[in-house]
């Protein structure tokens, strides 16, 4: 039984070191709101991602107090009366990339994807699936998609004074420049 756990665990350990990982900590991630009565726009230049080429996974990690705005109120009301970041510190996907094997990332070139997972933001977490666009060149994979969510998905409360400055669907829209990982 010990030799048993033993070569499973070593498998284990040389499968992980074929694997190829590409991460980034500082990919990035706006929002966009557009009303007649207000747009809004916020960026986040501090997203965490990682994409696995031989399995499709494909994660991000968002830090919600780092989403920057041109008013100071707007990021203070995001963060306290909307997101509640102090609650709900983070947002977070975890998915694949579908069909991972049909793409060559070994030679440089433009892909189209379907990227599904599950969605998290403020404690809440929802099935998506969107289309996104890598590209290969000098070692690094870029990666960027577009789409859209609810804030009521989300159970995201707009209190009734801000309902016409804030759009039923927000754009979001994500772009990483994933490097690859060496252990």
């Amino acid at each position: 039984m010990k030799k048993y756990i033993l070569l499973v665990l070593l498998s284990m350990i040389v499968l992980a070191g074929f694997s190829q990982r590409y991460i980034t900590k500082n990919g990035h991630i706006s929002f966009y709101s557009e009303t007649p009565v207000e747009t809004i726009e916020a960026h986040n230049n501090q997203v965490n991602s990682a994409l696995d080429i031989s399995t499709g996974d494909f994660v991000f990690k968002v830090l919600m107090k780092s989403f920057e705005f041109k008013k100071a109120l707007m990021q203070e009301h995001f963060n306290e009366n909307y997101v509640e970041s102090d609650t709900y510190p983070n947002a977070t996907f975890k998915g694949k990339v579908l069909d991972i094997g049909n793409y060559d990332f070994s030679s440089p070139g433009t892909f189209e994807v379907q990227v599904e997972g599950d969605i998290t933001i403020h404690g809440v977490t929802k099935s998506i699936s969107a289309k996104g666009t890598f590209t290969v060149k000098d070692g690094f994979v870029d990666g960027s998609s577009s789409f859209i969510i609810r804030p009521e998905d989300f159970n995201i409360k707009i209190p009734k004074t801000s309902i016409n400055n804030i759009a039923e669907e927000i754009e979001l829209t994500v772009d990483v420049s994933l490097k690859e990982f060496r252990k």
